[in-house]
């Protein structure tokens, strides 16, 4: 295989993605671990539930979306159908989801400022998963691909999280509740601005495609009478 040919399978992207992944995953099942200890049984059950739902829905979206960002890949247009068909839906119960912890949040008062902040990352991520569902029915591929970025970005963005407070704690020690919130929050930033990122050099390196998979032309105007 050429030089070439291995930069268009995108591996390189793949497997960051990847790993970047696997750090909320792992963080999840940690907390799953904490949840059953409460005492209190139906809330307990009800956040169980969630969390269950949010972990399993997000491993699933993270790891085969990851696959998305192969240009090899996504020129098989019948595996890009798929995964696609399965990711937007994976993509609302992984946000959805996350809604109930913050809303049913009984934890520490100095975490509830984290809880909200997530809620408002899942409602962001829901609406960009709405965008990109209507985008894909009304055959606007650019803006689809634009939206579904822009969910992904904060779909992985506790990898992000996970690595920013582990160098803030290297130098600065144990982190508090509220060092957590503002560390949360930049890693939150830093995947949305790499996504804004990316979308824009997508958008300047390939004519426009609204509407269908070839750029749409028209005709010369024509002059005189």
């Amino acid at each position: 295989m050429s030089a070439g040919e291995r930069l268009r399978t995108g591996w390189l992207s793949i497997t960051g993605l990847l790993l970047l992944s696997a750090l909320p995953v792992v963080g999840g099942v940690l907390r799953l671990g904490e949840l059953s200890t409460d005492r209190d049984g139906t809330r307990a059950a009800l956040i169980t539930v969630a969390v269950v739902a949010h972990i399993v829905a997000m491993t699933v979206f993270c790891l085969l979306g990851a696959f998305q960002f192969s240009p090899a890949l996504r020129a098989r247009r019948g595996w890009h159908r798929t995964a696609g068909r399965a990711l937007i839906p994976v993509g609302f119960l992984a946000a959805v989801s996350s809604v109930p912890l913050g809303v049913f949040f009984a934890g520490p008062p100095d975490e509830f400022p984290l809880a909200v902040l997530r809620v408002v990352f899942a409602v962001a991520m829901t609406l960009f998963l709405v965008r990109g569902a209507l985008a894909i029915m009304g055959r606007d591929f650019v803006a689809h691909g634009e939206w579904m970025t822009r969910a992904y970005a904060i779909a992985v963005s506790g990898g992000t999280q996970a690595l920013v407070v582990a160098l803030w704690s290297i130098p600065a020690g144990e982190v508090d509740a509220s060092a957590e919130t503002w560390l949360v929050a930049v890693g939150f930033v830093i995947n949305s601005v790499s996504a804004e990122l990316l979308v824009r050099r997508r958008a300047g390196a390939t004519p426009p495609q609204r509407g269908g998979l070839a750029p749409v032309r028209t005709a010369p105007a024509r002059s005189g009478t």
